[in-house]
């Protein structure tokens, strides 16, 4: 009959190290700082004290130590947004994310509740066309079913007669990769950002020459407020969705004024989305490209309290919330981190058409003209830039507030604690991140049990509302 040791030993590693922490006498505590976490996939381990002590008469009022914790750790989340790098962390920043969209449209959250009758839009603006792609179409259509369309000069059929469906590996990709203007992708995608700052600069400028007024005087009267994420279409280039809204000068607590009407707004958006340019620097290689927004500009009015027409404000949050914890991953590019060398595009998994792209933004990263994008750190993002999702400062609250909120709930079941009336003195030493094998199957478990808490949570809210009707 086998020993203990002669058993562990055919084990996995995953069941040896899983038995072994469960034996460990501080496992029951172990245990509850991954459950705090939400089964977090990476967490962060700390070590170190945080004291807070009365302002007024130094009193320690909490004391926390992590020298009688398991390891000498405290377990935090790792915050990261991508559900394919942790999903506990990317559910809870999605629905952060819905609080912060929704909160600019219906108010909450230090938002006053009648900026719901402000003129508000759901904005797309796509990239343009770097060349012709295979595409999915509705209703079992031909992809590109063009007649007499010829070859390409390298001798590819410049038309595809099959009908794609979603899942199709082809769709998105070139009919022929040496026609496709990769240089002129990324450079899109390196300045996307000055694309957005662009577009909401004629935006006050286009406003004021419809209603007649002038730039200066405008900008006195009327506040345009945003929230945008960033997606990867299937051709792998990046589109913007944004919530786009209409205050008066100060901001959401200001209504604006009345011969500003959503459809005017709509209009203003696609005409200065039109009448965006901007020229890459010069380099003999080359030239020089002009960058614009693709043609394909969607603006569709929001539907305002108690009416019935346009998008409603929670479809809209949700779908947001949704994209902003995809990452580059979710659409097959397959790289959520940067890479430090070309080699490492090589020996990866990735589709053809996304390997030329990375290694496009290595090769014109190596060019001195070019060298302030910082193509070769933004390969793995295919030399987009920017944040997945930003805002406004006066569209609604922030990231920072809604965890300090969460948190102040999970503290004492309250609002935040007054900082003006307490000093606190925090020492704290960044001290390893991940799971051992074992560890990561049980906080696989407490994250998998978190999600069937609560689908059968929303289950249950379902049942209930439809008893009452």
């Amino acid at each position: 009959m086998l020993d203990h040791a002669a058993r562990l030993r055919q084990l996995s590693e995953a069941d040896r190290d899983a038995i072994q922490l469960a034996q460990d006498p501080q496992f029951s505590r172990w245990l509850a700082q991954v459950t705090a976490t939400g089964g977090c996939a990476h967490p962060i381990h700390l070590t170190g004290s945080t004291t807070t002590r009365d302002a007024g008469t130094g009193e320690i009022l909490h004391h926390y130590d992590t020298r009688n914790e398991p390891g000498e750790r405290l377990l935090v989340r790792c915050r990261n947004r991508r559900a394919t790098v942790c999903a506990p962390c990317s559910r809870l920043h999605a629905g952060d994310t819905f609080h912060l969209i929704r909160a600019g449209l219906l108010g909450g959250k230090n938002v006053p509740t009648d900026v719901r009758d402000h003129p508000r839009l759901f904005v797309t603006l796509t990239a343009p066309s770097f060349g012709p792609v295979h595409r999915f179409t509705a209703d079992d259509k031909r992809c590109r079913p063009r007649r007499n369309a010829g070859r390409c000069e390298h001798g590819r059929v410049l038309s595809c007669a099959a009908a794609h469906d979603s899942a199709d590996p082809l769709v998105g990709q070139p009919l022929c990769r040496d026609c496709y203007d990769y240089p002129a992708h990324v450079l899109w995608h390196a300045y996307a950002g000055r694309l957005w700052k662009a577009f909401t600069d004629n935006l006050y400028n286009h406003l004021a020459a419809r209603v007649g007024r002038t730039r200066t005087g405008l900008r006195r009267t009327v506040r345009i407020s945003y929230a945008k994420v960033a997606e990867y279409q299937k051709r792998a280039a990046v589109h913007v969705h944004a919530v786009v809204r209409l205050d008066g000068a100060n901001g959401p607590t200001d209504p604006p004024p009345s011969w500003v009407s959503a459809e005017v707004l709509t209009a203003v958006v696609r005409s200065a989305a039109g009448a965006v340019h901007l020229r890459t620097p010069y380099n003999w290689a080359l030239g020089e490209y002009e960058l614009r927004w693709g043609v394909e500009i969607d603006a569709r009015a929001l539907r305002a309290f108690g009416g019935r027409e346009g998008l409603a404000d929670d479809a809209v949050a949700a779908y947001v919330a949704k994209y902003v914890t995809k990452g580059a991953a979710d659409t097959a590019i397959g790289l959520d981190h940067p890479i430090t060398a070309p080699d490492d595009v090589a020996t990866g998994r990735l589709p053809a058409h996304v390997r030329a792209l990375v290694q496009t933004c290595w090769r014109l990263g190596g060019l001195p003209e070019l060298e302030p994008l910082r193509l070769r750190a933004w390969a793995h993002t295919l030399g987009y830039r920017g944040h997945i999702l930003t805002k406004s400062r006066a569209y609604s609250t922030t990231y920072g507030a809604l965890r300090e909120e969460r948190a102040g709930y999970r503290r004492d079941g309250s609002q935040p604690i007054d900082n003006t009336a307490v000093v606190t003195n925090s020492n704290w030493r960044y001290a390893g991140s991940g799971h051992t094998p074992g560890a990561a199957e049980f906080a696989a478990g407490v994250a998998e049990d978190a999600t069937r808490s609560r689908d059968l949570a929303r289950e249950a809210m379902a049942n209930e509302r439809e008893a009452r009707v």
